[in-house]
């Protein structure tokens, strides 16, 4: 279904009944890495997965997607569904949406899951990166695409998810230039939020794995300590969603 921000479309898709959980994709990806999901969790909650501004079906919004503007756009879209309060399920990218959504909306939060995610700003190094990025997109958009994918799982994933890996790319080539520029942005200038996470009250989870290289488990492990959030360490890297799928929804029921 569509919806719109700011005159911009935005896709989304809602299933089943109980308490809302939305689940946040990461950055080159889309709500179709929820698909198996949803049948399971619909059985329990109302399932609410959503392409991101610059993602799969959605439009851009503006040159930069903040993690503040695209925290709003979820809250439209509650208000739109009529739905007080959701439990925030964000993988990377997604689960700097939800601790912005968590800073602007606290009261809407039943409970936070960050996904192979982090609480910390980018480095110096890391914003160069991502300023570099944006320049080489404008030219080589698919070279880029495939480079970021494959390095977002471990030398060993890539040959157990090779298949996954490709169709991931391949649906990355499908967004525009703009809409990819205008995340990269967003994470590349977004706030230290690990206050915000250690001052939430409710139920919260820092899930991540032992080769993750984007958020190594070191840092997830003192991020955990630092912010009285829950830890689950997962075999695999950056990408859980995929690697540990059976172990995720397994937790994701039994935690309301």
């Amino acid at each position: 279904m569509i919806f719109q921000y700011d005159n911009s479309n935005i896709y989304y898709e809602a299933y089943g009944n109980g308490p809302a959980m939305v689940l946040l994709h990461g950055f080159l990806e889309s709500s179709t890495i929820w698909k198996n999901y949803v049948t399971p969790l619909s059985e329990k909650y109302t399932v609410i997965i959503i392409d991101l501004p610059g993602h799969g079906k959605s439009e851009t919004i503006t040159e930069a997607h903040t993690m503040e503007l695209m925290a709003k756009v979820i809250n439209e879209l509650l208000l739109s569904l009529k739905i007080s309060q959701a439990i925030l399920v964000g993988h990377s990218m997604g689960g700097y949406i939800s601790l912005a959504f968590t800073e602007l909306f606290e009261e809407k939060v039943l409970k936070l899951i960050l996904l192979n995610s982090t609480t910390e700003a980018d480095t110096e190094e890391r914003k160069l990166n991502r300023s570099r990025a944006v320049k080489i997109i404008q030219h080589e958009k698919n070279s880029f695409l495939s480079m970021a994918i494959a390095n977002l799982f471990s030398p060993t994933s890539r040959l157990s998810f090779a298949t996954e890996i490709k169709t991931l790319i391949k649906e990355a080539q499908g967004f525009s230039p703009q809409g990819i520029i205008a995340n990269i942005k967003g994470m590349r200038d977004r706030e230290d939020r690990s206050h915000i996470l250690k001052s939430f009250s409710k139920e919260k989870w820092i899930i991540c794995g032992t080769e993750d290289s984007i958020v190594p488990l070191s840092t997830s492990k003192v991020i955990s300590e630092r912010t009285n959030s829950n830890l689950i360490i997962l075999s695999g890297s950056h990408m859980s969603w995929l690697e540990s799928e059976a172990e995720i929804v397994k937790f994701l029921l039994l935690i309301d």
